[in-house]
């Protein structure tokens, strides 16, 4: 088992702890950048979309997960971003420019969006977001001269001084790339004064405010965080489809980013792509395992849902940390084997003495 002393505050700032992390995930970096020579062109799409969806997830979770805000319309912000994108690439301005774009749009969107957070939480703030959801969507089906309506609209290739980055390969590394500067930054937001506030107001809204921070500020600051990231996602999201359409950004797409975050592990920047990876492979496990189902249920409509809502109410019940938690649950039996003691990881209610007075 491993010990870190830690002798120096810059120590606990530190993003890779210890040199096996370094080596594990400089592996992982080689094995990405080397992923279009040993995946065929079917791996390495699968791997994009994960990638994408992994981006979306980081974005939900610094809201869901580190500030402790519900939202079930985020897909409406991957809509924003992948619109913006679409209609500006048409337009012919240059792929970082669009990208910059739908992230700042995005951003503006969830401050407005964020304004309601002041004054409802939890369920209430839940039904606002939905609400909202389908406002957009209404929006990109009834705006035709811009989005061509319910019809849909092709997006080009992303360009770039003229060069077409439209190839698998050309697009894989776009979406690594912004991957890797999405993760990073979002694990220098969690070692900053703001993401440490963010979480104050996760763990206790009251004792955060009684040290000074400023909830309306930094609610408004996280939603539009969480919109930047998410039209990030949506904009690479609608390059790789290379078609879109506003029923693709329904409340469908935003259950399935609550799903990728709750199965990931809410709170974890590993959650969001452990959740990624299970929302791209789920689908295909569940077509796999058609061939050795009766008929009437492997054909019957709607199985992928029910297994989904299944999967979800297991985790909720069993697991509420997600397979990140497994894992650290896990290794640390792997760690102390044979010392491991059963009640190690029980689940404990507790509460603050402020949270007490609501």
């Amino acid at each position: 088992m491993r010990f870190i002393f830690k002798t120096d505050y810059a120590q606990d700032l530190q993003i890779v702890k210890h040199s096996g992390q370094a080596f594990w995930y400089g592996l992982l970096v080689l094995a990405m950048l080397a992923a279009p020579l040993w995946a065929g062109d079917y791996w390495l799409s699968q791997i994009s979309f994960v990638l994408i969806y992994a981006v979306a997830g980081l974005g939900l979770m610094v809201l869901s997960g580190f500030t402790g805000l519900a939202s079930i319309g985020h897909a409406a912000f991957l809509g924003v971003g992948a619109y913006v994108q679409a209609v500006l690439s048409a337009k012919g301005w240059p792929f970082p420019l669009t990208m910059a774009l739908a992230a700042g749009l995005s951003a503006a969107v969830g401050a407005v969006v964020g304004l309601p957070a002041l004054r409802v939480k939890g369920i209430y703030l839940a039904i606002a977001t939905l609400s909202f959801g389908f406002i957009v969507e209404e929006v990109l089906a009834r705006w035709e001269s811009v989005t061509k309506g319910n019809a849909g609209m092709s997006v080009t290739s992303p360009q770039f001084f003229g060069a077409d980055l439209g190839s698998s390969e050309a697009f894989y590394y776009i979406a690594l790339g912004t991957t890797v500067l999405v993760t990073l930054g979002v694990l220098n937001l969690l070692r900053s004064a703001t993401g440490r506030a963010f979480i104050a107001i996760r763990d206790s809204e009251i004792s955060a405010q009684s040290m000074g921070i400023h909830l309306a500020g930094y609610k408004t600051l996280a939603f539009a965080l969480s919109a930047a990231i998410v039209g990030l996602a949506g904009a690479l999201y609608a390059h790789k489809l290379r078609f879109i359409s506003p029923d693709q950004f329904g409340i469908v797409q935003s259950v399935d980013l609550l799903l990728l975050v709750v199965v990931g592990g809410v709170g974890s920047v590993h959650g969001a792509f452990l959740g990624a990876i299970f929302l791209i492979t789920m689908p295909q496990l569940i077509a796999l395992g058609k061939d050795y189902l009766p008929p009437a249920i492997g054909q019957a409509a709607g199985l992928q849902a029910v297994v989904y809502g299944v999967v979800l109410m297991a985790f909720v019940l069993f697991e509420p940390h997600g397979l990140y938690g497994r894992w650290l649950k896990v290794r640390t039996w792997l760690q102390l084997f044979p010392f491991y003691r059963k009640g190690m990881f029980k689940r404990q209610k507790s509460f603050q003495k402020s949270d007490r007075l609501k």
